[in-house]
């Protein structure tokens, strides 16, 4: 087998265009919303890296929100929205006990 190449086929029924239409709109709105996900993580664990109680704190409370929404709108499983809520919120409570 020389190159397995994926050849794109063009959709020629109206509602098949329609439907590539908005799945590139969506795509784009999930790529987001996952991306600002990353992002909400990646700030509480740098407060909690710095050993910055409050901003580890607020930090906490924005994320929180987002993973929420995420969960809500179906890009991630419930389960994996508590998953990293608890653990966020374990690192942040290890924080403000440890101090």
């Amino acid at each position: 087998m020389a190159s397995a190449s994926k050849v794109k086929k063009t959709v020629r029924i109206a509602s098949g265009r329609k439907r590539v239409r908005q799945d590139i709109k969506l795509n784009a709105a999930n790529s987001a919303l996952r991306s600002k996900f990353r992002t909400a993580i990646k700030s509480v664990l740098k407060a909690v890296k710095a050993g910055d109680k409050t901003q580890a704190s607020e930090a906490f409370k924005a994320a929180q929100s987002v993973i929420d929404s995420i969960a809500d709108k179906g890009i991630f499983h419930k389960n994996k929205a508590a998953r990293h809520k608890s653990r966020l919120a374990a690192k942040v409570k290890a924080l403000a006990t440890a101090a």
